[in-house]
This record gives structure tokens, sequence and C-alpha cells, in this order.
């Protein structure tokens, strides 16, 4: 065979066109498309005569194919794909014999590896081709705007997708041969492994190679890579290619997750993990926080890879862990869920080695450090990672408390994303404790207490019985007498035969062992003798120092101290040890068992401690996620409800406050948090754990029962429109209605208690499904108001509220225009209503009232003639009173007077009969006026529509004869109609309210017999003292009023006196509901009464404040009273003392910030006057109402204009609380640039006031805000010069006031003088009764040119400024300045300091 040139693979197709040299090869010619065919066929016979050398001389007319790609038909190119595919096949199949075949020649090799290079390099160019239409296509599929989708979808590229999986296997096969016989047993070369792999690359550069439907060409793509890195040496080549790709295109991390974690596990390559990771770690922190894209690829890739192969992944650890310490937050994101992975899969068990015990520390101590990280996203995504390991259960016990406390305290974040991370890790906490399934710190606080006392006694009984350790203080006291009686006769003469042999040893320190050596052995007469020789030959040498005022007996006896309990040890060293062998075992063998015992105990304790402080934590969340259940955020609130139901489960008592805190989310607006507040009553109380129908029933009614218990009247709303939202679908059993009859009707024994709440829960069932009341009502008649009924009120009224079901939400109509359900007038129900009404009329009961006027408001809901049947019973009522009156008059000289009898001249009443009588005749007149506003206007109308459309049916039938001649009139005659209609509506309207002016109220109605008696109680307070009297009196007065706007006209002087004058909350509140009432039935007469409504909320009794700060709330958002000028009394209510007030007023701004600007508006007004000197509101309470005020302030707008409005209302400031109210209402504004240049504007308006340091700190504050904001630099300049400006004044004024205060000694003004805080703020109640003070107010215009007639020898007076909103005339005038207080002198300092600056 002859030599053929040597292939050289090229960089660019293009090359192999030019002559590269001799012995090169180049390509002669390329063939046109049209002659493509030929040469192709030309190919596939030379390829079955010769195999695959065959391409040696064919190579040009595949080139060609190559070449001409874009323009040859689509059949000629997918012919050359399969000549191709079967010529490297046949080589590959060839290449292992010709490989082992030792004889051969150079020239049959080259010509081999030229074949080789070649096939290789026209198929893989192929596959490129066809891969890059594919994309082509792909892209062009994507296109919205191209038409014929349909046409392309169907083209080679589409084909080429399903079939690249052979041709990567094929690849495969031939990169498995030991190629390196044909390079002469080098290694292969390195450029056609790159042409081998470039394909595979190339494929998953293809954004769709992640779909599912392709993983068999992942793997295909997975296997060619292995083959290269296993026998061609790629390991560095694909490390850099994996790690600019991973860079490049976000798509292939998954990808080549995978990838390395199978080289890894199945061909050995863990040293390329090793190569990637460092490869990742060397780059540079800051270039990743401005790349994105890439940080992306290389965070997804990191945490998967750790996911597939984490004690790998563990291994390179160290090399990632300085991006913990950049600016991307993703990558530490994927570093933390690298570790966490660790923790779960590799480091997790007791059996750990110390070393894997200290990396599993290292690890969760940087997991929780970052809990508090900069970024909120890598906050939430730490929280995030340790619920994982909660719920993998691989948190040490050791770890508990610590990592509960961080999430706690992450609860308060500012991210909604990681205080919901946070409920969802303390929700883990408690799925997956170790402790115990009830969690009640209060339960465990008893049982570790008994236990500690137990470990305690355990301990006492375990310690040696050997002799207690005697110190050598202790020693020494014991035998002071007798050293002390031996040294005593020292110094008296010396017995016969006693011999001096002591001698005093050379050094002190030989002479002080000698000494504690005599004292050991209890000679004390020789040691004190040696002792008074070496005071006299080491004098002042130590230890021989005595002072010099003390005898010689004493130093003797302080330095034998010394010298004994210095040199002693704590045992005594003379007693031989006692431990033989034989009593050591014995000892052992006897307390082993109870020293296991004791680690048992301890370790009881230990767990027992871990669990309450667990218990301890849970509960503090709870008070705070509680709180969370009001937050903005759908998901938060979601998260919390989920949380509380999960902590029921557990046990833990305040779970309960939580569920009930959660019932009022069941009116929200978001459909999410419905659905959540329904599931979580749906897991806590329709999925009891017991076996029987009967049991499930009897666990549901208990635990509704049980939130039913002390409930408010909200609470139970709340309850109600979740029961009937079960029932309404079917999820509530009919076992469950028949236990609460069966309670209901004492079949079932039960308390009082359970009886009521299991009607409440049936009441509560009908609002879904009336027929349960409806088919059931002789028995709920016959039972609940039965002779017992006297016994408790509370029973029957509960009945009237359940019955009021049948009239509140009837059964749906079959005709829109049927007749409303009513029962008739003899119907059984009234009977035993009236009756019990009229019994009870004449005992005294403190629920009696509370009944009565349920049982009116039923009567008028459901009966026929409803006036009559409350006539009589008014009328049986006050024939038993009259009766009464007059036995007591009978008896009057008898029994004297009584503390609970009411009495004028002719005679003395029971105050419980008299109270009794006013409460019914008030609910009466409220029911007679409802149902004539409200029934029988709705019955008139109906009956009108009825024959309206009766007689259009008639003129209908009546005009088809006619319709030729009557074409035009149509038209007109219904718009007769619908004018006919109007005025109906109108006529109707009229006549009600002629009837409430004119005839509820006239001396034929029932009604008035009674105003007088009202009317007398109400203005005769001393007489009529009884707290309870007077508040029902002016209740039915106020419910009076409502009747006609004559009476109401007449009596609202009374009304409002005793609301201002009255010295009983009750009455008060009892008015102001009264008032607010009255304020929409007849808002003309109230309106100009609404100063002494504002006057409430400065009331001295927080239940009053409370009650006014509700009405004024309901007022105003219904727009029923105009806000301007007082507004300011309710913001205070944002520091009263009692904190459900505080929460009426956050309430009532935060529904006022949802109509527009309202709030907005309303801030110029409200800081004018609470800044007010006599306004009496001290500075940090300012600050704390403006904070809150000015959190509703988000529009940029707004805050542009106040910045303006604030700056210019210095100039009309008088004090200096003025100037710092102002200037701190301007630092609470997030200022932008455009606020930025207002105050630069407006400069000039406060540049005097700077001298002031609380001003200057508040400008600070707003240029320091306005900084971490994120400034541009043309921007940047500006705050500059501001900021500078603001120096300069504050210097300067500095200067001057100092130069002030040496030269001239001027004084400076005194400050304003402040009223004591209770002054203004809680008036006390004038006991005086006079109604001079409460004349009706004159008109508004009468008013205001009296005002300002009076107002015009005022020298100051409060500065208000309006809005920039549109406002009425009248508001306009209201807002502006007037002459006095227009300021009639400007300070020169503004213009003369800008001309400085200049």
């Amino acid at each position: 065979m002859a030599a053929a040139p040597a292939f050289h693979l090229p960089l660019a197709p293009a090359d192999l066109l030019q002559d590269g040299g001799p012995g090169r090869y180049v390509v002669r010619e390329v063939l046109s498309a049209r002659e493509l065919p030929p040469a192709l066929a030309a190919f596939r016979a030379a390829f079955r005569a010769q195999g695959a050398l065959a391409v040696l001389q064919h190579f040009d007319c595949v080139y060609s194919v190559l070449h001409h790609f874009r323009t040859v038909d689509t059949a000629v190119k997918e012919d050359a794909l399969e000549l191709m595919m079967h010529v490297v096949s046949h080589h590959s199949n060839d290449l292992p014999a010709i490989l082992s075949d030792s004889g051969l020649s150079h020239a049959d090799r080259t010509a081999h590896l030229n074949a080789l290079k070649m096939n290789c390099y026209l198929l893989t160019g192929l596959m490129d081709a066809f891969e890059m239409e594919t994309c082509k296509n792909s892209c062009f599929e994507a296109d919205p705007g191209r038409k014929s989708r349909k046409n392309h979808a169907k083209t080679s590229g589409s084909l080429w997708e399903e079939e690249r999986e052979p041709f990567l296997q094929l690849l495969t096969q031939l990169l498995q041969l030991d190629l390196r016989q044909l390079w002469g047993g080098l290694a292969v070369e390195e450029e056609f492994v790159s042409l081998m792999t470039g394909s595979c690359y190339r494929i998953l550069e293809n954004p769709s190679i992640g779909l599912q439907r392709y993983r068999v060409t992942r793997e295909a793509l997975t296997h060619l890579l292995a083959a290269a890195l296993v026998h061609c040496n790629h390991m560095f080549s694909a490390t850099l290619k994996i790690t600019q790709m991973l860079q490049h295109f976000e798509h292939v991390a998954p990808v080549f997750a995978q990838a390395v974690s199978l080289w890894a596990k199945e061909y050995g390559l863990k040293s390329l993990v090793g190569e990637l990771l460092r490869e990742i770690g060397q780059k540079c922190p800051q270039d990743l926080a401005r790349e994105a894209s890439g940080v992306k690829g290389y965070a997804t890739f990191i945490s998967e890879l750790a996911e597939q192969i984490p004690t790998l992944v563990l291994s390179n650890m160290s090399v990632l862990l300085p991006h913990l310490d950049g600016e991307s937050y993703t990558m530490r994101n994927a570093i933390l869920a690298a570790m966490a992975e660790v923790l779960v899969q590799v480091l997790n068990g007791d059996q750990l080695e110390e070393v894997a015990r200290g990396t599993r520390d290292k690890f969760l101590d940087m997991l929780q450090a970052h809990v508090c990280d900069v970024h909120s996203f890598v906050r939430s995504r730490v929280l995030q990672l340790f619920t994982r390991i909660v719920q993998c259960k691989a948190l040490p016990l050791t770890r508990f408390q610590s990592v509960v406390s961080l999430a706690v305290g992450r609860l308060k974040d500012k991210s909604v994303l990681v205080v919901k991370n946070a409920i969802q890790l303390l929700a883990a906490f408690l799925s997956n404790n170790p402790f115990s399934s009830k969690l009640s710190w209060t339960d465990l606080d008893g049982p570790l207490k008994k236990e500690v006392q137990k470990l305690k006694e355990m301990r006492d009984r375990s310690r040696p019985t050997a002799a207690p350790v005697i110190t050598p203080e202790e020693e020494w006291e014991a035998m002071l007498p007798e050293v002390r009686a031996a040294t005593q006769q020292l110094f008296q003469p010396p017995q016969e035969g006693e011999e001096e042999v002591l001698e005093v040893e050379e050094t002190v320190e030989r002479t002080v062992e000698q000494i504690t050596g005599l004292l050991k052995k209890l000679n004390y007469k020789s040691a004190a003798r040696l002792t008074q020789k070496a005071l006299c030959r080491f004098q002042g040498k130590e230890p021989f120092i005595g002072p010099g005022e003390e005898n010689e007996e004493a130093t003797i006896l302080g330095v034998l101290k010394r010298l004994y309990t210095g040199s002693c040890p704590g045992e005594n060293s003379e007693d031989p040890p006692r431990d033989n062998s034989s009593d050591k075992t014995e000892e052992v063998v006897q307390e082993e068992q109870p020293q296991t015992e004791l680690v048992k105990q301890e370790m009881l304790v230990h767990y027992l401690q871990d669990a309450y402080n667990f218990s301890v934590k849970i509960t503090e969340a709870l008070n705070l996620i509680g709180k969370l259940m009001y937050e903005n955020s759908v998901s938060v609130v979601q998260e919390a409800i989920e949380f509380f139901v999960t902590v029921s489960q557990f046990g833990v008592p305040q779970a309960l406050l939580g569920v009930r805190r959660m019932l009022p989310l069941i009116w929200s607006k978001e459909p999410g948090i419905k659905e959540a507040v329904l599931n979580a009553y749906r897991q806590l109380y329709l999925s009891p754990s017991e076996d029987s129908e009967r049991a499930k029933a009897q666990a549901l009614v208990h635990s509704l029962s049980l939130i039913m218990m002390d409930a408010s009247l909200g609470t139970i709303q709340c309850l109600e429109e979740i029961i009937s939202e079960f029932v309404q679908k079917d999820e509530i059993k009919p076992a469950v209605t028949h236990l609460l009859w069966e309670r209901f009707t004492e079949k079932s024994p039960c308390s009082s208690l359970e009886r009521r709440a299991a009607l409440m829960l049936l009441g509560m069932m009908a609002r879904g499904k009336p027929e349960i009341i409806g088919s059931n009502l002789d028995i709920l008649v016959t039972m609940g108001l039965s002779e017992k009924a006297c016994e408790d009120y509370r029973l029957p009224q509960e009945v009237c509220n359940v019955i009021s079901k049948l009239a509140s939400n009837p059964e749906p109509a079959v005709e829109k225009n049927s007749a409303p359900f009513r029962l008739p007038q003899n119907h059984m129900l009234f009977g035993c209503l009236s009756e019990t009404v009229s019994k009870g009329f004449a005992q005294p009961s403190s629920h009696w009232i509370p009944f009565m006027e349920a049982a009116v408001t039923l009567i008028y809901q459901l009966a026929e003639g409803a006036e009559e049947i409350c006539a009589d019973i008014l009328h049986v009522c006050s024939q038993q009173a009259l009766e009464k009156l007059q036995e007591a008059g009978e008896e009057k000289s008898d029994a004297g007077d009584s503390p609970h009898r009411v009495s004028d001249g002719a005679g003395s009443l029971s105050t419980f009969l008299l109270l009794h009588l006013v409460a019914l005749v008030g609910q009466v007149a409220l029911q007679q006026v409802v149902y004539l506003e409200v029934s029988v206007s709705a019955e008139l109308r109906r009956r009108r529509l009825l024959k309206e459309e009766k007689t259009k049916k008639q003129s209908d039938t009546s005009t088809k004869k006619q319709r030729p001649q009557s074409t035009g009139n149509e038209t007109t005659m219904e718009e007769e109609l619908g004018l006919v209609g109007a005025t109906a509506d109108d006529t109707e309207a009229e006549l009600i309210r002629s009837i409430c002016e004119t005839e509820l109220l006239d001396g034929k109605h029932l009604l008035s017999a009674f105003v007088p008696l009202v009317l007398k109680i109400c203005n005769n307070p001393g007489l009529y003292s009884d707290s309870a009297l007077s508040a029902a009196a002016a209740l039915t007065l106020g419910k009076l009023c409502m009747i006609s706007s004559e009476f109401c006209d007449s009596h609202l002087c009374l009304l409002f006196t005793m609301m201002e004058k009255s010295t009983l909350p009750d009455v008060r509140s009892n008015l102001i509901i009264a008032a607010g009432d009255l304020a929409i039935r007849f808002p003309n007469l109230v309106e100009p009464w609404t100063s002494h409504l504002y006057a409430r909320l400065k009331d001295p009794c927080p239940s009053v404040r409370q009650t006014a700060g509700l009405v004024m709330t309901h007022l105003i958002l219904k727009d029923m009273v105009k806000v301007k000028g007082q507004v300011s009394e309710m913001a205070t209510l944002l520091i009263d003392p009692e904190e459900e007030i505080v929460g009426v007023a956050q309430n009532f701004f935060g529904e006022l910030a949802n109509k527009g600007n309202a709030v907005y508006n309303l801030l110029p007004d409200i800081i004018s006057h609470l800044s007010d000197p006599n306004s009496s509101i001290e500075e940090e309470s300012f600050h704390t109402i403006m904070r809150h005020l000015f959190s509703y302030i988000t529009k940029d707008k707004q805050t542009e204009s106040l910045v303006e409005k604030l700056c210019q209302r210095f100039r009309t400031a008088r004090t200096e609380r003025q100037y710092r109210d102002l200037s701190h209402c301007l630092a609470l504004l997030p200022v932008s640039e455009r606020g930025l240049r207002k105050l630069q504007d407006n400069y000039d308006c406060f540049a005097d006031k700077l001298q002031d340091p609380a001003v200057y700190n508040c400008f600070q504050t707003v240029l320091a805000r306005f900084r971490r904001a994120g400034i541009k630099p043309e921007t940047k300049a500006l705050a500059e010069e501001l900021e500078q400006k603001l120096s300069a004044s504050h210097n300067r004024g500095l200067d001057s006031t100092e130069t002030h205060q040496t030269g001239c000694q001027t004084p400076m003004p005194a400050p304003a003088k402040r009223k004591p805080i209770g002054s203004s703020r809680r008036q006390p109640l004038s006991p005086a009764n006079t109604d001079d003070d409460f004349v009706t107010p004159p008109p508004r215009t009468l008013r205001n040119h009296k005002r300002a007639q009076k107002s015009r020898p005022r020298k100051k007076a409060i500065i208000t400024f309006s809005s920039d909103e549109e406002n009425n005339s009248e508001d306009e005038l209201l807002a502006e300045l007037r002459e006095e207080e227009t300021p009639t002198k400007t300070t020169p300092i503004t213009r003369s300091s800008a001309r400085r600056l200049r």
C-alpha cells in the first residue's frame, strides 16, 4: 500500500484547504452540492471493497458535505452521517486485530492512523453540524412570532436528537481500545482526544440536555468522557473544560454533578473531584461576586455533588472554606449546604471517632454562625439546612438548646423568608424532639425537681464512710489549750531535775523543721522553748517575726500556729494506710451496684433538664409566633398557623391561646390564610384518633366545648363561621349532631356549661344547615323555655340566639320575591317567650336582661304582629311593677328605707324591677325601629315589585295586540316605570320615617308612657344612684333617641351632659355607643357635638377610652365624622398605658392607611397639635406616636411633599421643643434624592435652628440613612454639600451662643411652661351638672365667625397647615395661617448665612 500524506487534525476546517507543508494532507477539491450524491455512492462502493481505509481516497467528498452543510439537502447529510457511522464502526471492529498484530508495518500503521483520524474527524464534524442545526431549530420553534412551527418540527435536527446515543456509544467503544500503538506506543495525541470529547461538550451546551427524555443521552456522554479520562489521560483538560462550562452554562451543573459522581464511584476517578473543587476554590471571591451567572453554576455543582458523594466532598472541603468569607451569598449557601449534606450522610451517629466528631462540631459552629449572616438569603438557607439536619436526626442533643435559641431569635428578623424558615425549623424541632410527646414545661417541672432531689440523696449515700478530713486549722484549735499551757510554763521557775537539752540549729529552715517535728510528736513544751530561743537568735527573720506590742507568750503561740498550719498536710500522716487487697475487693463489690444506679439517675436528670429547657424555649417562641399571625406576609401567617397545629399536638398548654388567636383570620381576604385556618381546625378537631364514630363525636364536642369556655363574643362568631363552613361541606358527621341534641335534651349526662355549649354548637351548625334547627323547633322550645328556664336565663338566651338563625339564614327561596319566613302570632314559641320574660321580670337575676333582649329581638324577627306581642309583654311587666309599687306603699310604714329600693314622694320600688322595666322599654323601642326600617320597608318594596310585575305582564299581553301602533312607546314606558320605582322607594322611606317621627312617641303609643320615667332617672342621678339602673336608663335614652329626630334633638343636651358629667364609667360607655349610633342615623344633629365625643378619648377610665376609641374608629372610617382638627386625640391613644387601647389606635390608623392618602393628609394636622406647648405630650411620647404614623408613609411623592412642609413649618415654630419635634419627624422619613434636594432648597427655613444639638443630630441621621440606601455618584456631591452647610451653621450657632453668653450675658428665653401630664390627658370628672356648659353648639359658619372675632386679641395660637391634596374651600380656609399667626418679623440669620456660604 502506497504511503499517504500524514493527516493532521486542523484547528479550523478551513485549515485543510491550505497547504500546510510537505507530507501534510490537503483537500484537493471541494465538490459542489450537485456532485455530492454520486461521490458519496463512490465512497460507499470503495468502503465495501477496501474497508475503513477507503476514506484516504474519498475524504474530500464527505468534507464537501461539511463545507456545504447549510445548503445541501437533508437526505444527503443523513446519507453522509450514516455512511461515516458504518465506516467508523467497521474500523473500530477491525482495530483490535490490527493493534494486536506484532508484524504491522510502519506504512500500515500510519495508514490506519490517518484513516482513524480522518474517519473520526468527519464523523464528529457531522455530529457537531447536526447538533448546531438542532439548537437553531429549537430556538426557531421557541420564537412565538414565527409561524408554521409544525413544518419545522420534523427536521433532521429533531431526528438527530433521537439518534445521538448510538454515535456516542461508538466513540466510547473506540476510546476504550488501546490506541497508543497507532502512535508508536506513546500517549494518544491530545488533539485527537479533544476531537472525540469536543462533541460531548458541544452536546452538553444545549440547554435541553437536562430534560428527562434525554437521560439516555446524558448517560452515553458520561461514559464517553469516562473512557477519555481513563484511557487517554484527559484529566487536566476535563478539569479546565468542566470549570469553564460551569461558569458559562448554568444548566450543566446538575449534569456534571451526576457525571462526576458516577466517575468517582464506578471508574475510581476520585482525584477528579479534588481537582474540580480545588479549581473552584481558587477562584477569586471578588470576581465571583461580580459574575452572578458563573456563581450559580459553581454553587449548584457543589451542593448537588455533596448530595451524591458527600465523603469525597468532605475530604476536599478545606479548599472551599475561603468562599465562606467572600461577598457572594450564593457560594456561601452552596458550601453551607454541602456541610449540611456531609453532616446528614457522613458525620452522623454516636459512633464517630474523635477527629470526625471534631469536624462535625466545626461544621455545626459554622452553620450556627451563619444563622446571623448579613444576607437574608443565607440566614434563610441555614435555617432550612438545620431543618433538614433535625428531620434526619443528625443534630447532637448537646446542640439542641443553642440551635433552638437561634431559631427563636430569628423570629424577630426583618426578612419574611427568614421568619418563615425559623418557624419551620421550630416545627421540625417539635416533631423530631427526643424528649416527649407532651412538652408542657409545667408538667415537666415536678418530675425534674423530684429526680434532682433523688439524685442528691443518692450522691449523699454513695459518699465514702471514712473519717472526715480534718484541716490543720481545726487540729491547731484542738491542741491550742495544751500548747498554751506548755508555753506558760516557760515563764515559771524551772522544776528540779529539768534540763535544757535543745539547742537552736544554725539555719532558719532547719530550726523550722525541728519545731514542727516536735509539735507533731506532741512535745509542746520543747517546741515552745525552742521557738523562744529562735525568736532571740533569728530576730526579724521569717517566720520568727513578732509584733512588738504583743507579749512574748502571744508571739510564741503565733509563730507556732504559722509553722504548724503551713507544714501540716490535709490528712493525718501518722495513720498507717489501710488498703489491703481483700478490703478493696470487698468494697468494690459492695459499691459497684450503687455506682451504676447513680449514673443512670444522673442521665435521667440530665434528660429531664434538657426536656424542660427545650419546653421553655418553645413556650417563648409561642408568644413571638402568636404575634406573627397578623403580619402582612401570607406565607409567614400560614407557617405560624401550621406551627400552632404542631404545638397543639404536643400538648403545650399555651397552644390553645394560639389556636384561639388564629380564629379571626377566618375573615381574611386572602384565600390562602382562610384555607390555612380551616385546615388547622380540620386537623385539630375533625380528625380525632378514636376508633368508633361515637368516640370521635365525643372527642370533637369536648374539644370545641373547651374553646367556648370563657370565650368572647368575637371568638364565638369566628368559630361559628368555621363550623358553618364544615357543615356546608358535610365534614361534620351526623353522630356529632345526635350527641349535641342528646346533651341539650339531657339524655346524655353533662353539666349545665356543657349543655349550653352543645346548644351554641347546634346554633353554629344551623347557620350552615338551618334545617338542623327548623326540624327540631318544638324540642328547642319545650326543653329550652320550660319552667326550669327561670333557674338560669343563660340557656333560654342561647335558645333565642339559635332559633334566630332561622330568620337570619332562611332556606333559599324558589322565587326572589317570595314572602319572608315568619311564624304565626299564636305559635307556641312566642307564648313561651312571653311567659318566661314576664315571670322573670319580678325576679332579681343578672342574666334576665340579656335573655329579654334576645327574646324581644327574636319576636320582632320571626313573629307576625310582633309589636302586639311586645306590647302585651310591656303591659304585663309594667302592671307587675305597679302592683309591687302599691304593695311597697302599703308596707312603707313597717319596713323603712332600703338601699336596694328607689323612692320618691309617692312610694318605693325595688331597684331591679325599675332596672328591668327600663331595659325592656329600651329594647322594645330599638327593635320597633329596626322592624320598621328593615322588615316593613323590605316587605313594602316586595309587594310593590310584585304588583309592578303583575301590571307589566298585563300591559305586555294587551300591547301584543296593538304592536303596530306602539312601536316608539316601549322605551318611554320603561323609563316611566323606572322613575315610578325610584319615586316609590322614596315614598316608602318617607312613610316609615313619618311613622317613627309622629306615631311611635306620641301620646297614643305605649312607649310614650315610659319616656317621663326614663327622663326622670337620667335627670336625677342623686336620687337614682344605682349604677346598673343609671347605665340602663342612659342606654334606653339613646335607644329612644333613635326613633325620632325631634325627640333626639330635644334630648341630645341631656345625653351629652350625662356623658360628660356622670361619675359612672358604665353610663359614659353606654352613652358613647348610643351617640355613635345616633351619629349614623341623624348625622346633622350630632355633628355639632363631635368635640364631646373626641373628649371621651381622654377619659380617666380605661374602659371608657377603649369604647370611645372603637366608636370613633367606626365613625371616622365610615366618613360619618370629620377627622380634621381633632384626629390628634386618636393619635394620643398610641401611647396609652393600656395595651388594648393601643391596639385599637393601631388598628384605626392601619385601616385609615388603606384609604388612599388619608394618613398622609392628616399628618401635618397631627404634628401641629401634638407639638404645641399646650398639648402636654412628652417628647418621648411624641416620638413614639410619630414613629408609628410615619411607618405608613411609603410613597416617594408623599415623602418629598412632607419634607417641604416640615421645612416650611420651622418658620412658624416658636419653641425649641417644636424645633426638635419637627427635626425628629424629618429624621423618620426615608429621604430620596429628590427629598434631599427639597432639604437643600428649603435650607434657609431651618439654618438658624441647627445650633440645637438635637436638631443637628436629626439632620445628620437623615444624611446617614440616605447614604446607607446607596447613592449615585452625582448625588454624593449634593449630600456632601448639604453636610458641609449643616456643619457650618451648627458650629456658627455654637460660636454665637458662646459669644452671647460671655459678652452680653443675655439670658436665654425661658422654655414654655408645661402643664402636668395628667391635667389634660386624664380630665377629672366634675360633679357639677349644670346645663349652661352644654348648650347645643350653633351652626358652623356662625361659630367660625365668633371664633375669629374672639381670637384676634390672642398673640399665639396653634399653627395648622393643610395637605397638598385637593380640599374643599372650608377645609382650605381652616388650614390657612391667620393674620395674628403670620410672623411679623423675619430672622436675618438665614439670609446672611446663605451669603457667607456662597
